[in-house]
């Protein structure tokens, strides 16, 4: 009886942060994102060849080049050359 909940109460601590969002910079210097969440507005910096993982419940992305994604929580933002790319 208690195995499906431990199984359970495992699979959502171990794969609780499996739904943010990603960014990687494969830039050879910092860039910046900014991410508006429940309201507020962060900047994200990411360092030359910086992995991160944010917005894990969906949020509003403004990209270098100041165009405005919408993220659901499971996409990867990848840097490269200035440009960044939603996947």
């Amino acid at each position: 009886m208690w195995k499906p909940v431990v199984a359970a109460i495992a699979f959502l601590a171990v794969g609780g942060s499996a739904f943010a969002a990603s960014a990687i910079n494969k830039d050879a210097q910092t860039r910046t994102l900014i991410v508006t969440e429940g309201g507020g507005k962060t900047e994200l910096a990411l360092a030359a060849g910086e992995t991160v993982e944010f917005c894990p419940n969906g949020c509003f992305v403004t990209l270098p080049n100041g165009d405005l994604e919408a993220l659901t929580g499971s996409e990867t933002v990848e840097i490269s050359g200035g440009v960044a790319r939603v996947k």
